[in-house]
């Protein structure tokens, strides 16, 4: 049998911003070596996956929904897979991932290895590991579900409901680095967009339900500290690394801790320095509270 469209390790991932991240890191540690990786990614067309599939290659990185239509087509073959790994299984599963989880194990020969990485452990990610990790080590970093020691915390009390006059003062303070700001759904996104530019602040959007190249030209405008400002839903909160994050406040506060945490992940990190700023009002009172505990003790 031949070795084309045979992997021997597959890395799947929630998004294609985030399918192209870990390839290009892929790289820097293949340059060097004969390992050959190849990306199919939601997003592309079905003919770019297609030719990214010829030929003889050693990793996938692979969002689920386009590799499970091409394991069906059968341009990719699973049965020589030694690793598999599901990366930020947290947000794929918010997306309805585990039939097409249950698909991908399926595809890959018993006796293969499998690793699945979540920054928190939600019941659905739970319920995968119960699912397909039966027996499975689970490991545990030193600061899960803690802030790093060099992220500073702060929170600002949003009076009668007058969140963009205290917007314009924090970011009158200027940070080494971007900002990101969050909101918790795509209209909020929006709205204070349109309101930031409307007063005069360059900034770009990240959310769901937009057009992905458009978000994917945001995204590297943001990265490349060409724009500043991004302006986000927790679709940025989760996976994505940029370096130059010095700042993150949180415009509306997320319901649930695990989305704080994800959230404010964006900044202080691998040593780095870094600000969350919260906006808070009476209805936080409760996420508030919880705060202390997932700051580290000094």
């Amino acid at each position: 049998m031949t070795d084309d469209s045979r992997p021997r390790a597959a890395v799947i991932v929630p998004t294609r911003e985030l399918g192209e991240q870990v390839s290009k890191v892929f790289k820097l540690f293949t340059h060097a070596t004969r390992l050959r990786v190849r990306t199919v990614l939601g997003g592309t067309s079905p003919e770019v996956a297609k030719k990214s599939l010829l030929g003889k290659f050693e990793v996938l990185v692979a969002t689920p929904g386009r590799l499970t239509r091409l394991l069906d087509r059968g341009l990719v073959t699973f049965d020589d897979v030694r690793v598999l790994v599901f990366d930020e299984a947290d947000q794929m599963l918010d997306q309805g991932f585990l039939p097409d989880a249950k698909h991908i194990v399926g595809e890959c020969p018993e006796g293969r290895v499998m690793a699945l990485f979540s920054a928190t452990v939600s019941p659905t990610v739970q319920q995968l590991m119960t699912a397909l990790f039966s027996g499975a080590e689970v490991v545990r970093t030193g600061g899960s579900h803690k802030t790093p020691p060099s992220l500073v915390t702060q929170n600002r009390k949003v009076i009668d409901g007058k969140r963009f006059p205290l917007l314009e003062t924090v970011l009158a303070d200027r940070v080494k680095g971007g900002t990101m700001i969050f909101t918790n759904t795509r209209e909020q996104c929006d709205k204070l967009a349109l309101e930031l530019k409307e007063n005069g602040y360059d900034c770009v959007i990240y959310r769901g339900e937009m057009d992905k190249v458009e978000r994917r030209t945001n995204l590297r405008k943001f990265r490349e500290g060409m724009i500043d400002l991004l302006v986000s839903t927790d679709v940025a909160a989760r996976g994505l690394d940029v370096e130059h994050v010095g700042r993150v406040i949180n415009y509306h506060l997320p319901k649930e801790m695990e989305n704080y945490i994800h959230r404010v992940g964006r900044t202080a990190r691998a040593g780095r320095k870094g600000l969350v700023i919260n906006f808070v009002t009476e209805r936080d009172k409760k996420l508030v509270e919880q705060l202390d505990g997932v700051r580290p003790r000094k």
